[in-house]
């Protein structure tokens, strides 16, 4: 499931590798065991005779392509898709033949939200809803499973520290970006915290 270690960069990892819920299996189940239990029912009545084997033959290839058209592309849809975060970027991959993918840098994200109803709640998972700085705007990712967690693994590599840190998309030696530099406001705040200075003066405290 995980993406292959030759495509991460160095020093990048996995924190996230997922694909689709499950529930996106219900439908060609459901319609396997349906197909699988009429043609049986339809393969036993019919009569026997010189037609008997051909009808049969001719019930088993309509079994087999709904099966193929309705049931296994979706499952090999669900298969080979993949949502990929790792403490650089995030990964997507699609299809079954022709291959898809995109990467989006964690630097690039401006926010991550996620939405899910009554059912996605019971079923555990959601829609993860991701606003990029790239041309194509906002990521939508449906039927992720656990999004809460995934929500707050994105949130902590995102804007873990007012700092930044290594695996919020920035490396050590670099500066972090703008929005996540403490103001020099905090940082006097601070300063005067550790010397044991009070924030207040007396004269403050006597208005």
């Amino acid at each position: 499931m995980a993406i292959s270690a030759k495509l991460l960069g160095e020093d990048e990892y996995v924190v996230v590798s997922t694909r689709t819920h499950w529930k996106a299996l219900i439908f060609p189940v459901f319609l396997l065991l349906v197909v699988a239990g009429a043609g049986g029912f339809l393969a036993a009545i019919v009569p026997s005779g010189s037609l008997q084997t051909p009808g049969r033959i001719a019930i088993l290839a309509v079994g087999v392509v709904i099966l193929v058209a309705f049931a296994l592309k979706p499952f090999l849809n669900w298969f080979f898709s993949t949502y990929t975060v790792t403490n650089r970027r995030l990964i997507t991959r699609h299809g079954i033949l022709t291959r898809t993918g995109r990467d989006i840098p964690l630097m690039r994200i401006n926010d991550v939200s996620y939405e899910h109803g009554l059912v996605d709640r019971i079923l555990g998972c959601g829609t993860l809803h991701i606003e990029s700085a790239g041309e194509r705007g906002q990521v939508v990712l449906p039927d992720v499973p656990h999004v809460e967690h995934v929500h707050l693994q994105m949130s902590d590599l995102l804007f873990g520290g007012p700092e930044g840190r290594p695996g919020d998309g920035i490396l050590s030696e670099e500066d972090p970006p703008e929005h996540m530099r403490r103001r020099p406001q905090q940082e006097e705040q601070r300063s005067k915290s550790d010397d044991g200075e009070t924030l207040f003066s007396s004269d403050d405290g006597e208005r």
